[in-house]
């Protein structure tokens, strides 16, 4: 199975960047404007993006550490798959490992969803250096 991976070095500590990427507040200013979600394990979050809306299962749980997803709902190319952020401190920074893992195939929608994944990447590490993203 193919997935997708970015990482990315952030000048914030993992306690900040895990709160980005597990609360509503957070994830609506790095990616999703329209989010429904809470740092719960089995937590559906919800995010919409105009009249395409995904659901993922929040599966793991490890504060300043790891989060992962599990998706429920969204596109067919999706459904099933995992997303997950692992997070580093290095020298007071945070290294960000990004994986969307388990896509059945390498294909269009996949390179578009890299490239994607890539500009959400940055605005998460935007909104953690700068307190401003660039959420869809």
């Amino acid at each position: 199975m193919a997935e997708i991976r970015h990482n990315v070095v952030i000048k914030a500590a993992p306690g900040k960047v895990y709160e980005a990427v597990t609360t509503q507040e957070g994830i609506e200013h790095w990616w999703c404007k329209q989010t429904t979600a809470k740092p719960e394990l089995g937590f559906v979050n919800v995010f919409t993006f105009g009249k395409t809306r995904n659901e993922m299962k929040v599966t793991g749980l490890s504060p300043g550490k790891r989060v992962e997803w599990e998706c429920l709902d969204a596109i067919e190319e999706w459904i099933g798959t995992r997303i997950s952020f692992d997070l580093e401190e290095r020298n007071g920074h945070t290294l960000l490992r990004f994986t969307h893992a388990g896509w059945r195939a390498v294909t269009d929608t996949f390179a578009e969803c890299n490239y994607h994944w890539a500009l959400f990447m940055k605005s998460l590490k935007s909104l953690c250096e700068t307190g401003s993203g660039t959420p869809s």
